[in-house]
């Protein structure tokens, strides 16, 4: 990172952040991240462990990060691999583009960051780093200081996601993507689409400062004719400014006077934009296929009646869809549906605020004067209630509906209903995924026994004796708390054990065993 001295105070704040986080780059080599907190309130070192770093990066940080870039790296490589060597039809070609998209670190400010780099296919298209699972939960942006919010969202069927609606009759509001459900898919009625062109621009995550720098580096991108393929030949016939590359190379957010740094002609800008969306259609166009939500589960071959349940996997469907009252958010399909386990609506569920997140240690501003987290510490969650609040996010995010604006308390701290599809995909069986959207649980059965006793077992604090086992600390907000599906579910120890056990069922990638 090159950033221009301000002064004793810009010195001041880029010797914290080299103190933070360590400046890492992608490349030949990985400077060790070490660090003291950037919060508000400094963390003592009893309140630090190996869920709780306060502001340090854990050990294991440069080797996890040099292990999925180089697969990110493969990846990218054998796809244009791919596009050179094969002749593909339509759908193949938008499919291919697509996955180069997603796959590609030059669609961030430093170029060093792919969409990919949180979403692996080896973990179900989530966070692949296990330090981080364990530890910050999210994942940090191209800007190797700034860490988002939540937990990576799996793209495995986020394009069956309907455009995001108000259900009156429900009182619900049904669709989107992301964990706000703020990519409603209002402009391109496509949601999935919309959610591709959240990251990019988005400070903490690839960090450019103008949505028209997708279509700069794409202009210069190696796959450049497949795009014109696709899209037309037409595409990048765009004037630039002597200086974009200089532009898109300058960590966003832009200034608040100066909100497209890349400076267009009308008709440029139009087309720039058109590139954009046409960017995430074609990233949406590959979630669709096969490779990313292929239908291959064990579930889906018992369906099939190819394979049929374990004794214990029988019984964790059948309290599924009775007992554990799981099915009735999780739809595992009926009469015209598809088994997505999912209704694509949103709920709080009362998990507990999660202090390792990273996040809750950037309330000061960075070399670059931007702090993510103004509250600091402070920082709460609210969800799809701030999404209908605010009107728009770091993203870039619009409320398309300023009626939904008053509907904002009813959905405060609601999360979206996350597919349950590939929940427990992972490289290895040891692996450690993080799971809800502030990553609080590290396993399935965790999840499990506090939907089972969330309302039954005593109330403690972030690392008593006893967390997550026989106490569970309080909601990170209470507002509008589910207390219809879960809480005291009265399951046994055995019965939460078969959930566990069926919801490993739902991973892709199943080979029904030979005769």
């Amino acid at each position: 990172m090159n950033v221009e001295g301000r002064g004793t105070e810009t010195m001041r704040n880029r010797k914290l952040a080299v103190l933070l986080f360590g400046l890492l780059t992608f490349g030949a080599f990985l400077i060790s991240a070490a660090s003291k907190p950037q919060g508000d309130t400094a963390v003592s070192g009893a309140a630090k462990s190996r869920s709780n770093l306060g502001g340090q990066m854990p050990p294991a940080f440069d080797q996890d990060v040099a292990g999925v870039v180089a697969e990110v790296d493969r990846i990218e490589a054998d796809t244009l691999s791919q596009m050179e060597h094969t002749t593909l039809d339509r759908q193949g070609q938008v499919r291919t583009l697509g996955k180069l998209l997603l796959f590609d670190k030059r669609l961030s400010v430093h170029q060093n960051e792919a969409c990919s780099f949180c979403h692996t296919p080896e973990t179900g298209f989530t966070g692949p780093i296990q330090s981080l699972n364990e530890t910050t939960v999210s994942y940090p942006g191209s800007v190797r200081t700034r860490f988002s919010n939540r937990k990576p969202q799996s793209y495995m069927y986020a394009p069956f996601a309907p455009v995001l609606h108000y259900n009156a009759l429900q009182g619900d509001f049904v669709g989107g993507n992301f964990w706000d459900m703020r990519a409603s898919g209002y402009r391109l009625q496509n949601p999935s689409a919309e959610q591709a062109q959240g990251p990019p621009t988005n400070p903490v995550e690839m960090g450019l400062p103008d949505s028209a720098c997708v279509a700069y580096r794409l202009s210069q991108a190696p796959y450049r004719k497949l795009f014109e393929t696709v899209w037309g030949t037409d595409s990048f016939n765009i004037h630039w400014p002597a200086d974009a590359e200089k532009v898109c190379a300058t960590p966003g957010p832009p200034a608040a006077n100066d909100l497209q740094p890349v400076h267009l002609s009308r008709a440029d800008r139009v087309r720039a934009d058109h590139i954009y969306d046409e960017f995430g259609l074609a990233i949406s166009a590959y979630e669709f296929s096969p490779e990313v939500s292929p239908f291959t589960s064990k579930f889906d071959y018992v369906q099939q009646e190819k394979d049929q349940f374990t004794p214990q996997e029988k019984l964790g469907y059948e309290l599924f869809r009775s007992k554990a009252r799981c099915n009735e958010c999780h739809r595992d399909g009926g009469p015209g549906e598809e088994p997505l386990f999912t209704d694509f609506t949103a709920s709080n569920l009362g998990v507990p605020r999660n202090p390792g997140l990273q996040y809750l240690y950037e309330g000061r501003p960075d070399q670059r004067g931007y702090s993510p987290n103004l509250a600091g510490t402070a920082y709460i969650d609210t969800g799809v209630g701030s999404f209908l609040r605010t009107l728009q996010s770091d993203s870039g995010q619009l409320n398309p509906d300023s009626g939904w604006i008053k509907l904002a308390p009813k959905f405060e701290a609601k999360i979206q209903v996350p597919t349950l599809r590939n929940v427990d995909m992972r490289p290895t069986p040891s692996f450690v995924k993080a799971y809800m959207h502030n990553g609080y649980f590290k396993s399935l059965k965790e999840v499990v026994h506090f939907y089972n006793t969330r309302d039954v077992l005593p109330k403690c604090k972030s690392g008593d004796s006893g967390e997550k086992v026989a106490c569970w600390p309080a909601p990170e907000d209470s507002a509008n708390l589910n207390k219809k599906q879960l809480g005291n579910l009265k399951l046994t120890d055995q019965e939460e054990d078969a959930l566990v056990a069926f919801l490993k069922t739902l991973t892709d990638g199943y080979k029904v065993p030979s005769p």
